[in-house]
């Protein structure tokens, strides 16, 4: 089998393609990341580059999009701009990328009749605050930009596949968390921070609930989605962890040994929903999918290994990435 990979130089799509090859290493990946922020090419240092090869392009490159879809077999969309804060200060990098790179995508997969798998969030759903967890078939209500531009593009993935039966199939999963994560988000920043001794930013109270889920488990989701999954569908992906940010930053620091009074509340984000909640009930009753990563261990396996990996995230851990409040800056 032979896979185009976008976005397989961020956290979530190198998770992939390390996870992938090592489980079936005579299949092939291309890997077309445009090393944006939140892209790193010592993510794949390491791997077996035998069956792999990286193009740096854009998604939006509909020409190198379309040589590269008719000579694989599945086009498995990870490409995005991803962090609300960003969103905030700049949404048109985010339409760009997340509504118009999609559109390039499916015109090619709908060309070449490929299978195209668009990872996307929970987030398009919205603030599940005194709310049962959303289901595949709840409304949308995106409340920022970032959200805003991943549930444009979900229609769009979900009219190709009524309009031209393109192939398709969208997840939705919850915040992942694991090595090589970009150092702007919750986790890497609180462990970085906190190792510098610097102030951990939350915003408003710190109360805000969020579902985690190891990477790994991810992906794994993913690979039994293009093994079984059913064209046109739509599934949640979630480790029904629930926990605030307040929790999970205590949580960090006393695996650190650090004290809580490095917390310090800051102005909340404009537009922050309370809670995010989904029920990935389809996923495992029809495909048989669980997460097998138990969030405790794992957020202190992820905390050791940004600890031993100062190399790794020093070169990314500028003053801007760490900011407090980044929606504030200009992108």
């Amino acid at each position: 089998m032979k896979l185009l990979v976008c976005g397989g130089m961020g956290f979530i799509g190198s998770t992939f393609i390390r996870n992938h090859l090592s489980k079936n290493p005579k299949d092939q990946i291309i890997n077309l990341d445009n090393l944006t922020i939140g892209s790193n090419e010592k993510n794949l240092e390491q791997i077996d580059k035998a069956n792999y090869q990286f193009i740096q392009d854009d998604i939006q490159n509909f020409q190198t999009i379309e040589k590269l879809a008719g000579d694989v077999d599945i086009i498995v969309n990870f490409a995005a701009e991803t962090h609300v804060d960003r969103s905030i200060s700049n949404p048109k990098q985010f339409l760009e990328t997340n509504i118009l790179g999609t559109h390039s995508l499916l015109e090619s997969a709908k060309k070449h009749e490929k299978l195209f798998i668009h990872v996307s969030t929970d987030e398009i759903y919205g603030d599940a605050e005194n709310q049962e967890s959303f289901t595949e078939k709840s409304i949308l209500k995106p409340s920022n930009p970032y959200s805003a531009t991943k549930a444009a593009a979900d229609h769009l993935v979900g009219a190709f596949a009524k309009t031209y039966g393109t192939k398709c199939i969208i997840t939705r999963c919850t915040n992942n968390f694991g090595p090589y994560q970009f150092p702007e988000k919750l986790i890497p920043k609180t462990i970085i921070r906190a190792q510098k001794d610097l102030k951990i930013p939350l915003y408003g109270d710190g109360n805000q609930i969020r579902s985690w889920i190891h990477a790994l488990d991810h992906v794994a989701a993913i690979e039994s989605l293009i093994k079984d999954g059913q064209y046109g569908e739509t599934y949640n992906i979630t480790a029904w962890n629930e926990v605030s940010n307040k929790t999970i930053v205590e949580k960090i620091l006393g695996i650190m040994g650090k004290e809580t009074k490095l917390i310090e509340y800051v102005g909340d984000r404009p537009g922050h929903d309370k809670r995010y909640s989904i029920d990935a009930s389809k996923i495992q009753n029809e495909l048989g999918w669980k997460p097998e990563f138990d969030f405790d261990h794992a957020l202190k396996e992820t905390v050791s290994w940004y600890l031993e990996n100062n190399e790794w995230w020093e070169p990314l851990a500028d003053e801007k990435t760490l900011h407090p409040q980044p929606w504030t800056l200009k992108w």
